[in-house]
């Protein structure tokens, strides 16, 4: 809820999607291009900055929302770089750190740094009812943008019903003891379970009720900037590339 909170707040808000996607897409081609790790860093750290700094997200929020994906992008490092070396038995287990690989490794963790930031750059400033409408200009099939839009639909839902159940859990003291607490966790898995088997049969019956027919289609805001920043996108986007590319 934290990306969807930035994304509907944030400085950037009615500025054209088309702008910021192009942004981002360079910004993810500079990550690529990068010679180097701190090139790839480099990149990642402007794309942060005009993501904190340009939109006005908060740097807590934002650190609070890569902070799994950094987790995750750590983890992967470390696999990479330590070897598990077995022996004869089992006190010969040994790990090892490979030397001659750390650079490459680097690499790629720079690279997948510069992507992540291009990819939050987009999700925090950028809805999703945005971003879906840039994807059907970009003639991405109807029936991916459909289950996204479904999918986008039922998180919300889903989280206002653990929410819910939650709430009247506790106010029953539910969550009083270590006992209580598994019980009510179990209830509220079944009971969700069951909330969200009947949701989707209903969502189901709607859509056979209106044929099913065309894809699902929305309002889509006008954005009169668009022949202004889309440019400055393109200039800003380029320039960033060239910078990766060709700074040692």
């Amino acid at each position: 809820m934290l990306i969807e909170q930035s994304a509907y707040t944030n400085r950037w808000r009615r500025v054209s999607p088309a702008a910021k996607g192009i942004f981002s897409l360079c910004g993810m081609i500079a990550a690529y291009a990068a010679t180097a790790p701190a090139t790839a860093c480099g990149v990642a750290a402007i794309l942060c900055a005009v993501t904190v700094l340009g939109a006005g997200i908060p740097l807590g929020r934002y650190l609070r929302i890569a902070a799994p994906a950094l987790f995750f992008l750590a983890a992967s490092a470390l696999s990479l770089a330590v070897s598990l070396k077995i022996g004869n038995t089992v006190s010969a287990l040994s790990l090892h750190l490979s030397r001659a690989e750390l650079e490459p490794i680097a690499h790629v963790c720079g690279r997948s740094l510069g992507g992540l930031t291009a990819l939050l750059f987009l999700a925090l400033t950028t809805p999703l009812s945005d971003i879906i409408s840039l994807l059907r200009r970009c003639k991405l099939p109807d029936t991916l943008l459909d289950l996204m839009t479904l999918s986008y639909r039922t998180l919300f839902v889903f989280s206002e019903a653990v929410h819910e159940t939650i709430t009247a859990q506790s106010a029953r003291m539910g969550y009083a003891t270590i006992t209580l607490s598994l019980r009510s966790l179990g209830g509220m898995v079944a009971n969700l379970s069951v909330q969200v088997w009947h949701r989707s049969q209903a969502l189901h019956l709607a859509a056979l009720a209106r044929n099913n027919d065309g894809a699902l289609r929305f309002l889509e805001p006008e954005h009169p900037d668009a022949p202004r920043t889309i440019p400055l996108a393109v200039i800003s986007g380029f320039l960033l590339v060239f910078l990766a590319a060709f700074l040692p």
